[in-house]
């Protein structure tokens, strides 16, 4: 599980497919502290460190993941930047929401804003996630924990904060992009109930 803060920008190094794809990506993380088989969210997608070094990881993706995140549309290339979070601990502060690190689908940045020092982002969701955003609500987008501002049938919209923009890549995102998207889980359970109470 995760918190949709991010701790840490890594750069993919090195991208290899030999059945699955793996990729090594450079870090800032003690990675001392970091165990064999730790789960580490990238963009959002929770992946397993499958070898280490000082101040790098390797893991393993699946064609399944591939086919539900945008690695399969904006491939992971040396050099592309990626918003990281380790899991979270028993005792870590909640400061976004939580976070499974299994991205539902992928948005598309369709319109960016400059509003003061922050800047407006509309996305629009894939049609069978849309349902489960709400106002003021939260979604994690490329890994970060966000508030919905405002949801026009499969648009939607949140604002991003100067502090957010620098301690992640949103500064590198532009229109067209996609974009990991997971819904909240709550969200999800709270729309079942109110199928099965329905019918």
């Amino acid at each position: 599980m995760f918190t949709g803060i991010i701790t840490d920008i890594g750069t993919v190094q090195a991208v290899e497919q030999k059945g699955d794809m793996t990729a090594r990506i450079a870090c800032h993380y003690d990675m001392a502290g970091v165990d064999m088989g730790a789960s580490i969210a990238c963009d959002g997608v929770c992946l397993t460190v499958v070898a280490k070094g000082q101040d790098w990881f390797d893991v393993d993706i699946s064609a399944e993941t591939i086919s539900k995140t945008n690695i399969g549309m904006q491939h992971w290339q040396p050099g592309r930047r990626l918003n990281l979070e380790r899991a979270l601990k028993v005792g870590d502060e909640l400061g976004g929401h939580i976070v499974s690190g299994h991205v539902d689908g992928v948005a598309r940045l369709t319109a960016m804003t400059d509003e003061g020092d922050s800047v407006r982002l509309t996305f629009t969701a894939p049609a069978a996630l849309a349902r489960f955003i709400a106002p003021k609500g939260s979604v994690a987008l490329n890994g970060t924990s966000l508030t919905v501002n405002e949801v026009q049938g499969d648009s939607f919209g949140i604002n991003l904060i100067p502090h957010t923009q620098q301690v992640t890549t949103w500064g590198d995102v532009a229109v067209g992009d996609a974009i990991n998207l997971e819904i909240d889980t709550l969200a999800r359970y709270v729309a079942r109930l109110a199928e099965a109470t329905a019918s």
